[in-house]
């Protein structure tokens, strides 16, 4: 196991903290996300955010190999989906493992996860802003832990230089619109996934 991943485990916060001290500079991602404004859905879902989500993490790296900024949004991600999912769901459910769905009396189990995180600085990419990519797997399990739908969604953030005042603010200010455009993109297209969609005909409440 590398050291990285395991200064993951202590969550974002010290993960910052001690690789500040070891020269590489800290963001600690924080935004607002809005509720989206949706018809919800009738039903009970149950959320389940793995530690590998709650404490994620991303190493930006200089070309000469040094570690230059750990970017930390872990804890931003959730407040994310706490946003959006109770506006797509008549109630919600934060679960503490997947194992507690069965007495959690859900209907069903979104686990969502980042698989990728990508950051363009524009010192290396000689462009006037600060781009991030993010790619996440979306599950969705019956209380029982059976397959329901997988599915892969990416989202996209953009900053300008000029408008800043720092790296780690252009940063920031990138990641939160990935996320934004994530909270829209996801609430948008998620009864047309067409495993969900086959599954909510089954729970009566297809559109």
């Amino acid at each position: 196991m590398s050291v990285l991943n395991s200064l993951k485990k202590l969550g974002p916060l010290c993960v910052a903290l001690l690789l500040s001290a070891c020269g590489a500079n800290s963001v600690v991602v924080e935004g607002s996300y809005p509720s989206p404004n949706v018809r919800p859905i009738p039903l009970t879902l149950g959320v389940f955010f793995d530690a590998d989500l709650q404490n994620f993490s991303y190493t930006e790296y200089t070309e000469t190999g040094k570690e230059e900024y750990v970017v930390a949004s872990g804890q931003t991600h959730m407040q994310l989906f706490n946003s959006v999912l109770p506006s797509m769901f008549a109630n919600v459910v934060v679960l503490d493992s997947l194992e507690a769905a069965p007495g959690a009396q859900v209907d069903v189990v979104f686990a969502p996860s980042i698989e990728e995180f990508q950051l363009a600085l524009p010192q290396k990419t000689r462009l006037d802003a600060y781009e991030v990519w993010v790619k996440y797997n979306m599950r969705l399990l019956a209380p029982d832990g059976a397959y329901i739908a997988d599915w892969v969604v990416t989202s996209y953030g953009k900053t300008p230089t000029e408008s800043l005042r720092s790296v780690e603010a252009g940063i920031n200010d990138a990641t939160v619109g990935a996320l934004r455009d994530l909270a829209s993109n996801f609430t948008l297209t998620f009864r047309s996934v067409p495993e969900v969609s086959e599954w909510l005909e089954t729970k009566g409440a297809g559109n």
